[in-house]
């Protein structure tokens, strides 16, 4: 059968065209905690992620899929959750809440962790975005049953230590944002 050729456009906005016979046949999935990734790249090292550049380095480095970006809902958000929509991302909301003081709470580890087991058999490999440690049991579970392919880290200087100890059975899963800033960063 001749090979088949198909229009892309990769992160630097350049469209080439690629073989179909060249794309690997692997489903890899990405599950995002969207709030620690805000946290650490807005307040930690001051930049804006994105979100579309951010969807296309996922399918370009990892094979992604599918991504999964796990927020709080707010309804005032609309068009934020459109335009992620339109990046490519599937959104899972958690319920948010509002305190006395104005700040706005919607923890979603274990709505991330769950999606990670309902599409267990979906997907070959697991791409984590997070520092959270929360998360260390599914990183530990998935890289044991070899369906981790890598926990990519907003911020290299403020993550948990607990997530270093996957990369102590010699893998080396650990994958870092810092250095992506001039890929990834919203541009005016």
């Amino acid at each position: 059968m001749p090979d088949q050729a198909s229009a892309v456009e990769n992160s630097d906005g350049a469209t080439g065209l690629i073989s179909c016979a060249t794309i690997p046949s692997v489903k890899n999935y990405a599950f995002i905690d969207s709030q620690n990734v805000y946290l650490s790249l807005r307040k930690n090292l001051g930049w804006k992620l994105d979100f579309r550049r951010f969807r296309i380095y996922l399918a370009e480095k990892y094979n992604v899929e599918k991504a999964y970006l796990f927020i709080g809902y707010i309804e005032t958000n609309q068009r934020l959750y459109k335009h992620l929509q339109e990046c490519g991302f599937v959104l899972i909301f958690k319920p948010t809440l509002t305190y006395k003081d104005g700040t706005t709470k919607g923890n979603c580890d274990a709505e991330l962790v769950l999606q990670a087991m309902i599409e267990y058999d979906r997907y070959d490999k697991a791409v984590i975005v997070t520092g959270d440690g929360d998360f260390y049991c599914l990183v530990d579970h998935l890289a044991t049953k070899g369906k981790l392919a890598t926990v990519l880290i907003p911020d290299q200087q403020k993550y948990s230590a607990l997530l270093k100890k996957v990369n102590e059975k010699g893998h080396k899963y650990l994958a870092f944002m810092n250095e992506l800033r001039h890929k990834l960063e919203l541009r005016p």
